[in-house]
């Protein structure tokens, strides 16, 4: 039995189940679980003076707020606990009173997805599993490829053809059985899904498999043990599929339940204006409909959201923030983001700066507030899209006049 975790509970019908390593969707109604915890239980077991002893620096610091099975085995790749910068440059530049950027683009595939990915390891050992499977846009790919291969599992992994090279040449070089399907990701979605009932295969997908959103929640444990257990006012990140979002508002309430904060944060739902289905859903007040992917940042191009009812209520709860971006926006983004802090971000990775300073041209936010903007994936995984906001190099002969004119105009 997995410490300090209850049940795996329905969010349509209610009805609890086993929290079983291969349970997946309700087997009742076919509604999406929520992984639920003893909060009383992890009270006595963790605080404070507990965490700040532990010497772990990865997401399996945080046990009693996971689910798995004693300290078993774990994925030989070390994940999260990511660098938290104070961005006074970028804070400054915006006008904003207080920021903080979470850079989960240095984990060891470079995005945050390697955090369901690691999770999705121990819970197929757990289950028994041979081979683990997913459909993504390009990241939960590349984190599923590269974990399940340090820990000798063989993968088939499907993506839509318009994923970028960048992420595909990932999962070619972990070895993953690459499947690219010349179609939206919603028919690459479900053709993974066919294909994992078919065969047998763990499931991978974090919209339909609830022990992922636990490993993607470890992001929020981090940025409130990194601030202290001091939250800030607002913490923004970008939205596709609803996962992560849902995942980082689940973090921020079993801490807040536990007594590990006292006040829990608003969310900055940030989606691209060609694709934002769920932010539309919040803004016009009405069920969400699906929309075309229309836009550069392939990690959130979801135009049908697997976990909308999830990452809805993570917004709604938490009192939350939509703003959509352009696409130009973005790569505004990348670019601000690199020259005042010295990170790089893909165009997925930014989209939630980009949404910070939305937000405040829009008066959404006040000035004075505190804010974490997660950065999700490392620009890398898109060079083209990083040329394309930052401009290409000067190019000229090995002569100093040339570089003496050059220079005089820089």
């Amino acid at each position: 039995m997995m410490e300090h975790v209850l049940c795996a509970k329905c969010i349509d019908c209610g009805k609890e189940w086993e929290a079983r390593p291969d349970i997946t969707t309700c087997p009742s109604c076919g509604g999406l679980l929520d992984i639920k915890y003893d909060y009383a239980a992890i009270r006595k077991a963790v605080d404070h003076k507990v965490m700040a002893g532990r010497s772990e620096q990865s997401m399996w610091r945080y046990m009693e707020y996971l689910p798995v099975l004693g300290k078993g085995s774990r994925p030989k790749l070390r994940v999260g606990w990511s660098p938290f910068y104070k961005a006074d440059r970028l804070a400054k530049t915006l006008g904003l009173k207080t920021l903080y950027v979470k850079d989960d683009g240095v984990n060891p595939t470079a995005s945050l997805k390697d955090r369901a990915s690691a999770m999705a390891v121990v819970k197929a050992e757990e289950a028994g599993a041979e081979i683990i499977a997913c459909s993504s846009t390009g990241n939960a790919a590349s984190s599923l490829a590269g974990n399940a291969a340090a820990a000798g599992y063989p993968t088939y992994i499907f993506v839509p053809s318009r994923a970028p090279k960048g992420k595909v040449s990932q999962l070619m070089i972990f070895g993953a059985h690459v499947i690219s399907v010349k179609s939206t990701y919603e028919d690459t979605f479900r053709l993974s899904e066919e294909a994992i009932r078919k065969f047998g295969w763990y499931n991978r997908n974090a919209a339909i498999n609830p022990f992922l959103m636990e490993g993607k929640k470890t992001v929020a444990l981090e940025i409130a043990e990194q601030l202290g257990w001091k939250m800030t006012d607002y913490v923004a990140l970008s939205v596709g599929d609803g996962c992560t979002i849902a995942g980082v508002w689940k973090g921020f309430r079993d801490l807040y339940e536990t007594g590990m904060i006292d006040r829990l944060p608003r969310l900055i739902s940030v989606q691209a204006e060609g694709c934002c289905p769920l932010n539309r859903a919040i803004a016009e007040n009405k069920p969400w409909e699906p929309m075309e992917e229309n836009t550069l940042a392939d990690s959130i191009a979801v135009g049908v959201p697997r976990n909308a009812d999830k990452a809805l209520n993570a917004i709604r709860e938490s009192n939350g923030v939509v703003v959509n971006v352009s696409d130009q926006e973005i790569l505004d983004a990348a670019k601000l983001l690199g020259r005042t802090c010295g990170v790089f971000g893909e165009p997925a990775g930014v989209t939630g700066t980009a949404g910070v300073k939305k937000a405040l041209e829009l008066s959404l936010i006040p000035e004075e507030a505190s804010v974490v903007s997660i950065v999700t994936g490392n620009g890398l995984k898109d060079t083209p899209n990083a040329i394309r906001a930052a401009g290409e190099p000067i190019a000229i002969d090995p002569d100093m006049e040339q570089l003496l004119q050059i220079m005089d105009r820089l």
